[in-house]
């Protein structure tokens, strides 16, 4: 009988452009599920106080715009099973947004897995597995949509993901149209991202790369992973999380607006152009 772990129940990229309450979610990777808006005070947006002034947006990149969490965690899974151990999603948080050494020695940790197993041995073995999968990843819903309305209005827009050169060129290899609309990428093994989140680091050293001088203030972050939701905060920048359904709730605190799906997001609300219908 196998033992649960833990509690049951986005070539550096310089500044030049690229080639809460208990909420009810739907499922956000299915985009025809029925969607809720989940934030606090929603009701008329069009009449409503924006939540903020944002000018600059920056999206993490692994579970927002490309789905591609689920390869993480089958990968996992199937390296737990050699030693009768299974993957859950109170682990999965623990290690979600950080640096690959980090959440290595996470992994090991938690599943008790010392004298058997190394982080650098688990990330060996998860390397070659990742490689394979990686290419074929999509985008999640209501990316494109976002990203061309922010891009035709003119909102300049940043990556800062936590994977390093080598797995970003994989996931985004069929996303290279996308990627071109952002103003900069930052990764997670830029020698100005001293710590991974919640370190604040990436988004700040994102937010340096805009021009003009950019304030956190100004600057809205979207985020799938409590621990890049922390980091957005630690910034001082204000946060969307659309975290997968199957994330605890306890884990959404501290976001200041938490979604189902892209799809629900209206830019209004933080002083970005609308939507045209």
């Amino acid at each position: 009988m196998r033992t649960p772990i833990g509690n049951p129940p986005k070539i550096p990229f310089s500044q030049s452009p690229l080639p809460v309450p208990d909420l009810v979610h739907s499922h956000s990777r299915n985009p025809a599920a029925p969607r809720l808006m989940a934030s606090c005070g929603a009701g008329d947006a069009a009449s409503a106080q924006p939540r903020a002034s944002i000018s600059h947006v920056i999206f993490d990149m692994d579970g927002l715009l490309l789905d591609t969490e689920g390869f993480y965690t089958e990968v996992q899974e199937k390296i737990l099973a050699r030693y009768d151990k299974v993957f859950d999603w109170s682990l999965k948080a623990k290690m979600m947004g950080k640096k690959a050494a980090e959440s290595a020695r996470i992994f090991v940790d938690e599943c008790g897995l010392n004298g058997l197993l190394t982080p650098e041995q688990f990330l060996e073995e998860r390397e070659s597995m990742l490689q394979a999968l990686f290419p074929s990843c999509t985008k999640l819903p209501g990316v494109l949509r976002l990203v061309h309305h922010l891009h035709a209005n003119g909102v300049p827009m940043a990556v800062a993901t936590g994977s390093h050169k080598r797995h970003f060129a994989l996931k985004t290899q069929n996303h290279q149209e996308m990627f071109s609309l952002m103003h900069h990428v930052v990764m997670g093994d830029d020698p100005e991202v001293k710590a991974g989140k919640p370190s604040p680091d990436i988004f700040l050293a994102a937010m340096r790369r805009f021009e003009g001088g950019v304030e956190p203030s100004k600057c809205l972050v979207f985020e799938d992973a409590p621990s890049g939701v922390a980091a957005a905060k630690n910034a001082g920048m204000s946060v969307v999380m659309v975290p997968d359904p199957r994330l605890d709730v306890s884990y959404h605190k501290g976001a200041d607006q938490v979604l189902s799906s892209l799809l629900d997001f209206k830019p209004a609300e933080w002083g970005l152009p609308a939507f045209k219908e």
